[in-house]
């Protein structure tokens, strides 16, 4: 009696063993009943029966697909090495167990040809400089693929791209060429827009000779600031001072009395100049 007693007990432990299940909150269970899809269990505790039902667990959390770097040729027959990440979901767990036999399998190979044909119809430049473009368009024509699998594709980034060194040193060269562009351009507009000024500015002197000679006497004053011994003064700069000092004295005529005094100081501050 003890011996049938504990063999029923091992009998009854080794049933309980086979016939519970535990399916975790990211996961749903498909049973399989003879070979024949049942129903779907829901996280939590779960009861089968042995050698009758088989439960296959199916994780509905994204998934990272690394997609590896292969060789493609883009339209303007230049060979990259592109390399990608995918990011997918099962939405449908009977179609992931049922439909195909290793989803992961299938996404990878799926996204490793559909990437070779979209970037194989773009341009380098597009590659490089359209690579948001490139990654939204990428999700939507596999899903018309894995959606008969029970498959979601949420995301697809492309990596890495490299290029060959020989392209590497063209576009080196370019990006340099257009960098001297952009600077001999930028210099260009400078020339032009002193060029411009130095006409307006010769405009104004033409109009009033004066100024022309205020100009030279600023010039000598910034030469004198060095604090050279010796300054030369071009002969019709002496004119120029004595036609200044009568402009001035009859300024200061038609002003008043005390302009006058000041004006005949300048006067003749002008005339020792033009005698020295």
């Amino acid at each position: 009696m003890p011996a049938l007693l504990l063999a029923a007990v091992l009998v009854l432990v080794l049933v309980a063993v086979l016939s519970i299940r535990i399916v975790d909150q990211y996961e749903r269970g498909v049973l399989f009943r003879l070979g024949r899809v049942i129903h779907t269990r829901d996280p939590g505790f779960t009861l089968i029966v042995p050698l009758v039902d088989r439960l296959v667990k199916v994780s509905l959390r994204v998934m990272t697909m690394p997609i590896q770097s292969q060789g493609i040729i883009t339209k303007d027959n230049v060979s990259v090495d592109v390399s990608a990440v995918a990011y997918y979901r099962v939405e449908d767990a009977v179609k992931a167990v049922v439909a195909i036999e290793n989803v992961g399998a299938a996404i990878n190979q799926i996204a490793q040809t559909t990437l070779r044909r979209v970037v194989g119809q773009h341009m380098l430049d597009e590659v490089l400089a359209e690579t948001d473009s490139i990654n939204a368009s990428i999700p939507g024509i596999l899903d018309q693929v894995t959606r008969d699998w029970g498959v979601k594709i949420t995301i697809v980034e492309l990596k890495d791209i490299q290029l060959p060194e020989e392209m590497k040193r063209a576009m080196a060269r370019q990006a340099e060429a257009e960098r001297e562009k952009r600077a001999k351009i930028i210099a260009a507009e400078g020339e032009l827009l002193a060029v411009d000024s130095l006409s307006r500015a010769a405009d104004i002197m033409l109009n009033h000779p004066v100024t022309l000679q205020l100009r030279t006497l600023q010039t000598l004053t910034e030469i004198a600031a060095d604090k050279n011994s010796t300054l030369i003064f071009p002969a019709p700069l002496m004119t120029t001072i004595q036609e200044l000092g009568s402009f001035m004295a009859k300024e200061a005529v038609a002003a008043g009395p005390r302009a006058v005094v000041d004006a005949t100081t300048v006067a003749a501050v002008l005339g020792a100049l033009t005698d020295h």
